[in-house]
This record gives C-alpha cells, structure tokens and sequence, in this order.
C-alpha cells in the first residue's frame, strides 16, 4: 500500500479519479470502514483535492497509456464535490473527447446539491455514463443497508435515475450480492426504469 493518497489512481486499464471521502452514506458493508484502500492505492485522503490538483495529475497519467475510460469513484460520493467534478470533466472531454468519462455514484446528488439541475450539469459537462449503487428495494431496506444522513434517500436516488434518464444518459443500476438485499427486487425497479441492472459481488471482511 503506497503511503501518500491517490487522487488518480488505475485498476487495469481503467483510471479511477479519487475527488472526496465525503459520503452521504454511512454502509456498514463499505470497504473504507476495513482497507486504507484498493489495488495498492492508499484512498484515505488527508485533504481534498482541488480540480487544478486533479487536473495536474491527469496531464501526466491520461497520455501514459491507452485508458477504456475514466472513472469518478473512490472512498466518497463524487457529486459532494459537484463544481470539482464538473471542471475535472469539461477539462478531459476538451482535451480527451474520445475518452469515456463514468460517475459511479450513491444517486444523491439532488439533496446533496439543492437547487441545482445536476443531471442536466453532468450531461453538458460530457459525463459519459452514470453507475447508481441502489442497496435496498425501498426506504427501510436502503436506511438499514446504507444509513444515510438524510431522510428520503431513497426516494431521491429514483428520482435521479429518472433525471438522468431523461438527459439521456447512459444508465447502469447496481446492488451487491449479499443476503441483506432483495436482489430480485432491485432488478425489478431496474427494469422498472427501463435501465441495465447490475449485480457486484460483496466482498467481506476479514478481521
């Protein structure tokens, strides 16, 4: 595990943009409440990255090799930083505007950034794909899995996928394989959605 923390990291060929370790979720299965990290990167950051910061590191990483897309998706909740996000990706789709950008995300973004239109901001900015974590098939089933800060979380994950639908994004539900999701359910409201659905393997902990 490498020392300093990653903003930019790499799995394979995909290279993963690591924006904030503000979340509005507090999942007890999260792999930041056991590992410092993934794949050798240390992803506890000890403060938060600027867009100039994050952009510095891409100029010299995105030519190093031929990437299959950049990812937002580290030990926080992308759209908590919505305007740093927002600058990272009109930065790379001005300089890189073949290279697909994805944003893995808890689908909060409405309550984290009232007010704001963040679908339609994501879309202009040349977001590529949105990926929703959706652990539960209703509020109870996703306050026990995720306990999220706020109240509605679940409702407002919906009604996200159905902004983001209308946009046009490209739209990607998934959920984690474990007993305390109704797998079957969530694929439903997927399908629901008319939205691919996606099931992640959990990984457990060891202690």
């Amino acid at each position: 595990m490498k020392d300093k923390p990653a903003v930019v990291y790499w799995l394979q060929n995909k290279l993963y943009l690591n924006v904030t370790n503000q979340c509005t979720n507090n999942c007890w299965f999260c792999i930041r409440n056991y590992k410092q990290g993934v794949g050798g990167f240390n992803l506890k950051l000890s403060e938060e990255p600027s867009g100039e910061e994050i952009i510095n590191e891409l100029e010299s990483l995105i030519p190093s090799r031929r990437w299959k897309e950049v990812v937002f998706c580290g030990f926080g909740e992308p759209t908590c930083r919505l305007d740093v996000l927002l600058e990272t990706v009109k930065w790379i789709n001005n300089r890189y505007p073949n290279l697909p950008i994805r944003l893995d995300t808890n689908g909060q973004a409405y309550i984290i950034n009232s007010g704001r239109d963040v679908a339609n901001e994501l879309k202009k900015a040349g977001i590529s794909r949105v990926s929703i974590s959706l652990n539960g098939h209703d509020e109870r089933t996703y306050m026990d899995n995720c306990k999220p800060v706020s109240k509605g979380a679940f409702e407002a994950i919906l009604h996200f996928t159905r902004k983001a639908i209308a946009v046009g994004f490209e739209i990607e539900v998934s959920a984690i394989r474990m007993p305390e999701v109704n797998i079957e359910k969530v694929k439903a409201i997927a399908e629901s959605l008319g939205v691919t659905f996606c099931v992640r393997n959990y990984v457990p902990c060891f202690y």
